[in-house]
């Protein structure tokens, strides 16, 4: 294969998923009850956060009964060391005996692309879901990128918003992408997502979104949490979408 070609099997499926981020049991507790279908457990949330520690693994999982995946990232940057890779398997572990659902990383290299080896690595030794966080957007050539990820083990999802500075610089990119069904597949759009944008990334076959700071009043990760009714507004605009995409009458 071509580095300009992408595999085209794998259709997507019609049921939209709704990722939120959450930073702690509050949080979840209001995510699931607004109608979140998975939870992202992140610390120091930002363009794509850092692992949370044990204690909050232990108490979000015990407060939903969502999949919660978890962040398996350390410090700044996207690339890392067999030692990184390492530590961060051992954290995996005991996530996964807290009962986390999955797991959310993603590794560049010193080109600025896929590490398709540490990514393979520590994807051998979870042995769980996973998803290639919002560092993905930092690769320099995202058709190449793409060609990378999809074939990579237990993967099921891709953080992208198009581009490095959020859904509205990247948008266009995504829905160029997402004309192959492969991509569609594993795309979750986040970054920055608005509602109007979301009619469109379901028209093209998106069906996994993930939202964080817009669930919460004022945008704000520090002064507030997550919103019941931010996320089921989330909720009722993805099913509206897709119903009418499908061409099912909503009332």
């Amino acid at each position: 294969m071509s580095e300009d070609e992408l595999p085209e099997d794998n259709p997507w499926d019609d049921v939209p998923l709704l990722e939120v981020v959450v930073l702690h049991v509050k949080d979840a507790v209001a995510a699931t009850e607004g109608g979140a279908d998975r939870l992202l457990l992140v610390a120091e949330p930002g363009d794509v956060g850092v692992s949370p520690d044990a204690a909050a693994v232990s108490a979000v999982v015990k407060a939903t009964d969502l999949p919660v995946r978890v962040m398996l990232r350390r410090g700044v940057g996207h690339d890392i060391t067999s030692d990184g890779v390492d530590a961060l398997a051992e954290f995996a572990e005991m996530a996964s005996t807290l009962g986390a659902a999955g797991f959310s990383f993603g590794f560049l290299d010193s080109l600025l692309e896929i590490d398709v080896e540490a990514c393979s690595e520590l994807a051998s030794r979870v042995r769980l879901p996973w998803t290639f966080h919002r560092g993905f957007d930092a690769s320099l050539n995202t058709r190449r990128a793409w060609r990378d990820v999809v074939d990579l083990p237990g993967l099921d999802a891709v953080a992208s918003a198009g581009s490095s500075r959020g859904m509205s610089a990247g948008a266009d990119e995504l829905l160029a992408y997402v004309a192959n069904p492969r991509v569609a597949a594993i795309l979750m759009a986040s970054g920055a997502l608005e509602p109007e944008q979301v009619p469109w990334l379901v028209r093209a076959g998106v069906r996994q979104f993930g939202v964080g700071a817009t669930v919460r009043p004022g945008r704000s990760w520090t002064r507030s949490f997550v919103d019941v009714d931010h996320v089921r507004t989330w909720r009722m605009l993805l099913d509206d979408a897709v119903a009418r995409a499908r061409g099912i009458p909503v009332d």
